[in-house]
């Protein structure tokens, strides 16, 4: 550290390759670390090297911007003046175009650009491309370079380092904003306020640039490092959270962008998770969710890696993806008709077929029942015969793994088969009675309920799924109502209504804030179930209805 704080370069260079090399290994590097976030004026000199711009001082920004990736893991922004500008500054290296901008808004004094041999990235081939191994966990990629520490008597010159594609400053400064948003909430604050900051992080989505000197390969690393940095900025939760995203979205090209990345065959397997979950998390929000079920190519492409046509899925990242593009799939169709619609007419209706399949996986019955249920709820009268049919032969599964499910997987299946309830009403009462099974699911439904008095915070919508599946039998048949009533549904109805919460009338919530806020309250529900359950005719439910019948109109 003393070395770091010297007057000397060469002392300088030596005590930030001593830094570089300590992180490569336990427990020095634990050590290293505790020692700069307690010792606030070398952690200070760390981050004013970020910001050293004369071309001697290249390699020592490289190796600071290395350790400072590491080290943001425990920085608190409000702690270290000058690191996110710093930092931002750094992102501009690979943001310099070449082309004139607009004719009808600039002038000719504004195009002379400084010639500022750092700032040029076409012109510094050196400050892009430098080799010095990564620490941090964003970009993971292998040591290339010598791991030597230097003595104080040598210089960088004498120590060459071997050039590659992986330590681009804009890179390393994605890595360093990756780590801090990860770290602190208050980080993810000061990211927020930075001017310009997330505009710039979302530029290098651009998969193919024609407007830098960056190479091919160089241009991938970028786009790998801004995918990965907006799919964290895009998962924060809280209020923070929902103003992270609400920046991110308004972008004017990252949808695009991102849909180039899905439709190019070339883009890695990675790459096209890190694009699915920004979809995903993007389509929280209304609007949002519309303007992407509007870009053809980003549906079907989602569908593609869901279904996984042409390819079986074989590795464990093979299942990742399928299940981020099929989260991102059911976020789109929550609450949207356009894209349910959209959704359903992508693959000829054999859609529907797949998703009843995929509910014997338990890798990503979720995800298919969730997706299946906004299907049915949002698109039914585009369902036709062949649908229909698939859905009834499914109902046996659903109902059995109901029985046996817990928390958020025993949510997202009663929510499924009280739609199937609604649609194919006669399927489902015949399934129950030729099962065996009725009095059985009543009690679990009733048993459910008064078991989540309560509800996690992991799936607050059980007890509103219930109710609506007990709406949907008894609306269907009121015979039903006296085998709820034998349950006794009514105390525990009863129990829902002293103790409904706001926080059950919305589908999603980012951490503590509550999105999606559903048409009709949880007292309405309460109040339409007490109604029926008043009703107590003498005989048994009955599947009197023919198959396909259409349900009623919510």
């Amino acid at each position: 550290m003393d070395s770091l704080n010297s007057d000397s370069p060469r002392m300088q260079l030596h005590g930030i390759r001593l830094m570089h090399s300590l992180q490569q290994t336990e427990p020095a590097k634990t050590q290293l670390l505790a020692k700069l976030t307690t010792s606030a004026n070398t952690s200070a000199r760390l981050i004013n090297m970020l910001d050293w711009t004369h071309p001697t001082n290249t390699t020592i920004r490289l190796f600071a911007a290395k350790v400072t990736a590491e080290l943001a893991k425990g920085l608190r922004v409000a702690t270290t003046p000058g690191l996110i500008q710093n930092v931002s500054t750094r992102l501009d290296y690979g943001n310099k175009v070449r082309e004139r901008g607009n004719p009808l808004m600039d002038t000719d004094d504004e195009q002379e650009a400084m010639h500022d041999p750092v700032l040029n990235v076409s012109d510094n081939h050196e400050e892009r491309c430098i080799s010095v191994p990564d620490s941090g966990n964003l970009l993971e990629t292998q040591d290339r370079s010598t791991q030597q520490v230097g003595t104080a008597g040598q210089s960088s010159e004498e120590e060459p380092l071997v050039e590659t594609d992986q330590d681009l400053l804009p890179a390393l400064g994605m890595s360093i904003l990756y780590n801090l948003a990860g770290s602190d909430q208050s980080n993810c604050e000061e990211i927020v306020r930075s001017t310009g900051l997330i505009p710039k992080i979302i530029g290098f989505t651009s998969y193919r640039r024609s407007d830098t000197a960056y190479t091919d390969s160089q241009g991938k690393v970028l786009v790998t490092s801004s995918l990965q940095l907006s799919h964290r900025l895009t998962s924060i939760n809280g209020e923070i959270g929902i103003t992270l995203w609400h920046k991110v979205s308004k972008h004017a090209f990252l949808l695009r962008n991102l849909a180039k990345i899905l439709e190019d065959c070339r883009s890695s397997q990675e790459s096209r998770k890190l694009v699915a979950g920004i979809l995903r998390n993007l389509a929280v929000d209304g609007n949002t969710r519309q303007e992407i079920g509007c870009i053809q190519v980003i549906i079907t492409r989602l569908m593609q890696e869901f279904l996984s046509l042409g390819q079986p899925s074989v590795s464990h990242a093979d299942h990742v993806l399928r299940k981020v593009a099929g989260q991102a799939l059911a976020m789109l169709a929550m609450e949207s008709v356009q894209n349910s619609s959209v959704i359903l007419n992508e693959t000829g209706h054999v859609f529907i077929k797949e998703l009843t399949m995929m509910i014997h996986d338990d890798r990503h019955r979720c995800v298919a029942a969730s997706l299946l249920r906004s299907i049915v709820l949002q698109a039914w009268p585009e369902l036709n015969e062949s649908d229909l049919q698939a859905i009834s032969y499914s109902v046996r599964e659903v109902l059995e793994r109901i029985m046996d499910a817990e928390g958020a997987e025993l949510e997202i299946l009663i929510g499924l088969s009280s739609e199937i309830c609604r649609v194919i009403p006669a399927d489902f009462a015949r399934e129950l009675e030729h099962g065996y099974i009725k009095d059985r699911f009543v009690k679990r439904l009733v048993d459910a309920l008064n078991a989540n008095m309560e509800p996690s915070a992991h799936y607050r919508g059980i007890r509103r799924v219930i109710l609506q599946q007990a709406i949907n039998m008894m609306e269907h048949d009121p015979c039903y109502a006296s085998c709820f009533s034998n349950c006794r549904m009514m105390e525990a109805v009863s129990m829902v209504e002293e103790t409904a919460s706001k926080a059950e009338n919305y589908s999603i919530f980012l951490g503590d804030v509550g999105l999606m806020e559903h048409r009709e309250p949880l007292s309405s529900l309460v109040v339409r179930v007490k109604q029926l359950l008043a009703v107590r005719p003498t005989q048994q439910p009955s599947s009197r209805l023919v198959f396909g019948a259409r349900p009623r109109a919510r």
